[in-house]
């Protein structure tokens, strides 16, 4: 992938994005917030029998948050709870410089987002619906979690 954060992955999914609205149907909505840059979101999940079957999120913030998030949901629709917190592990480690080659292209369009572990500030606009995902699926109770606000 390209040195530019702004690559056209991330600027087409910021523009388009396809997951950006309300989700009538979720069963799980948190809230995210980067109080480094004042990005916030709240992903909101329909999770059935441990697979999420569909997600979106609302909010604002910058181009990187707002596409990492898409990116993130349209990568993690129809997977079980176990693998979505795996992807979202490789994320962290992609971010931090830490993949092999393997597990990057495991993320599919989220690799696009390489880059920015080359650009410390942008990383907590990056992580933010990841670390959203994290705090959503560690609630062990199989309905609504309540919303909350999260420091990444």
């Amino acid at each position: 992938m390209s040195d530019s954060i702004y690559s056209e992955v991330l600027l087409d999914h910021n523009l388009h994005p396809l997951h950006r609205c309300e989700l009538g149907c979720a069963t799980c909505s948190v809230k995210g917030i980067n109080p480094s840059c004042g990005d916030r979101l709240t992903l909101h999940l329909a999770i059935e029998n441990g697979v999420i079957t569909d997600g979106s999120f609302t909010g604002v913030g910058c181009a990187v948050s707002q596409a990492s998030t898409d990116i993130m949901l349209e990568l993690i629709i129809g997977r079980k709870k176990e693998e979505a917190r795996r992807l979202s592990s490789l994320f962290s480690k992609m971010i931090s410089g830490e993949i092999t080659d393997e597990e990057l292209s495991e993320l599919e369009e989220a690799g696009a987002l390489q880059s920015v572990s080359k650009m410390p500030a942008r990383v907590k606009c990056a992580k933010l619906g990841w670390n959203t995902l994290d705090k959503a699926l560690a609630d062990t109770r199989p309905q609504a979690v309540p919303l909350s606000g999260i420091d990444e």
